[in-house]
């Protein structure tokens, strides 16, 4: 079937629909039913199945015979190191060091943390929790003390799983001092950590602890899969929350693996025995579904890479591995080729590799912007696919599905919901609005398998972030459209759209248009308060590599398109040129520091920050504009 007759199957009976979906992995108890509905508006799937996600991962492929295919290509450029992982030897590590936590007391329910670099001893981790049943949430490797220390006094973990050091380009990132600066901050206390002690630099381990990852597990009896209720948690992973206190999503077992085994072949389209590389981290949703568990589930070679789109060593390291390892489908996001972009705008390191095994480029995690993917398109030949979802979802809400049918894409909109997702635009009265207008994109309940039926202890609060505003729908904080053809164009976050003297506008148009210009690499548009209209725009522009002409031709330039694309309700005057933009590590530009900055707030540095130098770069550009006390004209 393609596309439109598996929407409508799923529409028209969803309990039969994701009951066949389930076949896809095995059970030690097939469930009977799919959705349980009895706590409506809170929902769970396959509530009477039992299963274990790292069996799925892992052992069904080696009993099937798969021993010998790699599950793992760790591709290291910042120490030079690859290597290869079978199946087999997946299994042997996994059940040794789910051995040793066993032996340690960690069991059933227990949560672990794990505070870990791109290295396979990550992805063990993981499946050594999911082996024996604990929870785990990682936390991505190099986080400030403090925020390690709020996470784990909300999950209070048994153990916490690290490494000594991470590496990135020209520098050394000290894990181990902050992991000890965060048990020291913290109420709770874990009962001992575990640390891979990598060559780059080796720590101090506190002893009784403090154990090494080899010697913790050189004597460990290797253990087997414990059976699992399919709502019981898999892991909890933090995002970023309104309050300043992060928000530990809860991913169930079945319906996580369900969703994923159907999205690697029905979306992005690979089977088993075929590259898949998503160049994420594991600290993030997207390496949870697309590193670890997605690729390996449907029997996939996955790629950990530990490296950057460039200065590790070049622009051209994303080709290196696609062609050396014969990637199928590639996943990254926006940001990384926009880096790419403004580093090698004509792309001539892609001449030195041979990527003829690519078959699509998957782009999440921001709004992929024309721009960006029509210069991959163009330079890679390859379908270029958007696709929208968010870590609470877990897996793609919106995209093309390229494995069922590649449907027409449309550059700027992700494309079409998937099924489970019955998306929609309301009003602020929580009311459909009619194709191609405005509004704030929610999803009507229930959610699909895989996506988060709560938050970590924290229900109300669940409740209050994604059920309350609109009931009967999970409101999924971003504004857009639906279009006459059923495609969805993810516009800005909701607070992004902004009100220019009555006028609802959306800043990511703005974007587009900005982006648009050729000497644009990358921009961001946020709306900043102003006396007499209320909010204007105000635009950042990094200009791509090599450009010598005059700002202030460009700043010109960047308004007068503005106003000849979306016209002069848009009151867009100020474009400030700067050398970067603030981003998370996973690349999300932090639009609403941003505000905060323009307008005068104050704010507290995001946790999640890439590199918190940047905000005074923001501050000084801002204030050379003599704003926030500058006027817009009548």
């Amino acid at each position: 079937m393609g596309y439109r007759e598996t929407y409508d199957a799923w529409k028209a009976d969803p309990e039969a629909f994701w009951l066949e979906a389930a076949e896809a992995i095995d059970w030690v108890e097939k469930p009977t039913k799919a959705l349980d509905d009895t706590s409506a508006p809170l929902y769970e799937w396959y509530a009477d199945g039992v299963m274990n996600t790292c069996w799925n991962a892992v052992d069904r492929h080696v009993e099937a015979g798969h021993g010998e295919r790699t599950a793992i290509i760790w591709d290291s450029p910042v120490t030079r190191t690859r290597q290869e992982i079978t199946y087999a030897t997946l299994r042997e590590r996994v059940a040794r060091m789910g051995g040793a936590l066993k032996a340690r007391g960690v069991g059933k329910g227990d949560r672990v943390i794990i505070y870990m670099p791109m290295i396979p001893e990550a992805l063990v981790a993981m499946l050594a929790c999911a082996r024996i049943g604990a929870i785990h949430s990682v936390v991505f490797g190099g986080f400030a003390a403090h925020e390690l220390a709020v996470r784990i006094d909300d999950c209070k973990p048994k153990a916490i799983l690290a490494a000594s050091c991470g590496i990135e380009p020209g520098r050394i990132v000290h894990y181990k001092p902050l992991l000890d600066g965060a048990i020291e901050q913290s109420t709770h206390k874990p009962e001992f950590t575990v640390i891979v002690q990598r060559d780059a630099e080796e720590c101090e381990l506190i002893p009784g602890r403090d154990f090494a990852w080899h010697a913790f597990q050189a004597k460990a009896t290797p253990c087997d899969c414990e059976p699992m209720a399919g709502t019981d948690p898999l892991y909890v992973l933090y995002t970023s929350g309104t309050t300043g206190q992060p928000k530990g999503v809860v991913r169930p077992n079945a319906g996580h693996a369900v969703a994923l085994a159907w999205t690697m072949k029905n979306l992005y389209a690979v089977e088993g025995g075929d590259v898949f590389w998503a160049a994420s981290d594991v600290g993030w949703v997207v390496g949870h579904s697309y590193i670890c568990y997605g690729p390996l589930i449907a029997g996939c070679t996955t790629v950990v890479f530990e490296g950057k789109p460039v200065g590790t060593p070049d622009a051209g390291t994303f080709w290196r591995v696609i062609s050396e390892h014969k990637v199928k489908s590639f996943f990254t996001a926006p940001t990384a080729f926009r880096a790419i972009k403004r580093d090698d705008p004509h792309a001539e390191h892609l001449a030195r590799y041979d990527i003829s095994c690519l078959n699509y480029l998957f782009l999440a995690g921001e709004r992929a912007d024309p721009d960006t993917v029509n210069w991959a398109a163009d330079k890679l030949g390859v379908p270029v696919i958007d696709h929208w979802w968010q870590t609470e979802t877990g897996w793609c809400m919106v995209g093309n599905p390229a494995g069922l049918e590649l449907l027409p894409i449309k550059v700027g909109s992700p494309s079409v919901p998937l099924p489970g997702y019955d998306v929609q635009v309301l009003d602020e009265a929580g009311h459909p609005v009619p194709a191609g207008t405005l509004g704030a994109i929610a999803v009507k309940l229930p959610l699909p398998p895989g996506t988060l039926p709560t938050l970590w202890n924290a229900e109300e609060r669940f409740r209050k972030s994604y059920l309350s505003h609109f009931p009967g729908y999970y409101e999924t904080g971003d504004a857009g459209m639906i279009d006459a053809d059923g495609y969805v164009w993810i516009m800005a976050r909701t607070d992004d759209v902004i009100n220019v003297a009555g006028h609802r506008l959306s800043t990511g148009a703005m974007e587009e248009v900005l982006a648009s210009h050729p000497d644009v690499a990358e921009c961001a548009v946020i709306g900043v308060a102003d006396e007499l209209k209320g909010q204007l725009p105000m635009g950042f522009v990094c200009l791509t590599k090599g450009v010598n002409r005059p700002a202030e031709e460009i700043v010109k330039e960047c308004a007068a398109l503005v106003r000849q694309e979306i016209g002069p309700v848009a009151a867009y005057r100020m474009t400030l040129v700067v050398d970067r933009l603030p981003k998370t590590r996973s690349g999300k530009i932090l639009r609403a520091t941003m505000v905060k900055i323009a307008d005068g707030e104050s704010f507290k540095t995001p946790a999640t920050i890439d590199d918190p130098a940047i905000l005074d770069e923001i501050r000084t550009a801002v204030k050379g504009l003599g704003y926030p006390h500058a006027k817009a004209e009548a």
